[in-house]
């Protein structure tokens, strides 16, 4: 046991003496696969927000946007990056899908050099305040009485929650309209609206609608009821058995970074995880704080293909 503590005490001390070796000199890119307002790019911006308002960076941060192929082009761009000290991506579990999803595609998340994994994120089923079903299993009930007919608002079709409307449709055997809509705030505008009758995304996109009384929760996609929605019964309470996938967000840079770059920007990402800052994000957005360093990074990153593959399957997507 103390042999193992002092191993990680040196692997630590290792990490953080390599990372004493860099330090940036230029602007850092910040890549991510959604358009302007998507999760992603929304998640990045709150990044770099806090990252300068905890002044741990003294280089500006610019999100870039490379929203072609459901992360397809952002990959590429990245990998184009090969050894470049000054560019990180965000990823989500589209960054693990979208591959499995073509032929020899050219570029997968294990191409890259893993940072850090920084939060994961719950999803909900959300309807209109208004809406004639009260639950997940209503709606379901009614999307099986007219097949096709009801839609969901959502991203690519790799994206989480257009992958949980798929299994939600693959468990129950009910068919509805996908509608991809790259912005979150559109979704929830669309949905308001009646332009579309179900989005499933994370607590965060919709609080500002559910607050104002125009939409509202039928379900926690989630293992346990949400401590910030407790009144919201999960699918498996709604008699539903599918598999519950959390959206991961987390960082990466280019292929062969570094060592010393990388240990830089593990240990910036572990120094905002500790800030006031972070621990308001986190509450306020109703997130897991799930900070995994680096190397760490790389068996989650193969348990979780495996995950996506199955689910997939289990989608029916081929």
């Amino acid at each position: 046991m103390r042999r193992a503590a002092l191993l990680c005490s040196f692997l630590f001390l290792s990490q953080f003496a390599a990372g004493q070796g860099f330090t940036p000199s230029r602007s850092v890119e910040l890549v991510v696969h959604s358009a302007l307002g998507g999760g992603s790019d929304v998640f990045a911006r709150a990044l770099v927000e806090m990252i300068e308002g905890e002044k741990l960076l003294a280089q500006p941060v610019r999100v870039v946007n490379k929203t072609a192929g459901a992360s397809a082009e952002a990959m590429a761009y990245l990998a184009a990056k090969r050894g470049d000290d000054h560019t990180l991506a965000v990823f989500t579990n589209t960054w693990l899908t979208t591959p499995l999803t073509r032929k020899d595609p050219p570029h997968s998340l294990r191409d890259f050099t893993p940072v850090a994994r920084l939060v994961l994120e719950p999803t909900i089923a959300v309807v209109r305040a208004d809406a004639p079903y009260r639950t997940l299993r209503e709606f379901i009930e009614e999307a099986m009485r007219k097949p096709g007919v009801l839609k969901q608002a959502g991203g690519s079709v790799t994206a989480i929650e257009s992958m949980t409307g798929l299994l939600l449709q693959s468990a129950t055997g009910a068919k509805w309209t996908f509608v991809p809509t790259p912005a979150v705030a559109d979704r929830m505008l669309n949905l308001v609206a009646g332009k579309v009758d179900i989005v499933i995304p994370q607590p965060q996109d919709a609080n500002e609608q559910m607050a104002a009384g125009k939409a509202r929760a039928i379900a926690a996609i989630t293992e346990r009821r949400l401590a910030a929605l407790p009144e919201v019964p999960t699918v498996k309470e709604q008699g539903i058995s599918m598999s519950i996938i959390a959206n991961v967000r987390g960082i990466v840079a280019p292929p062969a970074g570094p060592a010393a770059a990388t240990a830089y920007w593990e240990e910036l990402f572990a120094r905002l995880g500790k800030t006031p800052s972070w621990r308001k994000y986190v509450a306020d957005n109703q997130v897991e704080d799930a900070y995994l360093r680096g190397a760490a990074l790389a068996p989650y990153i193969e348990e979780q293909t495996a995950l996506m593959r199955r689910v997939l399957r289990e989608a029916g997507v081929q």
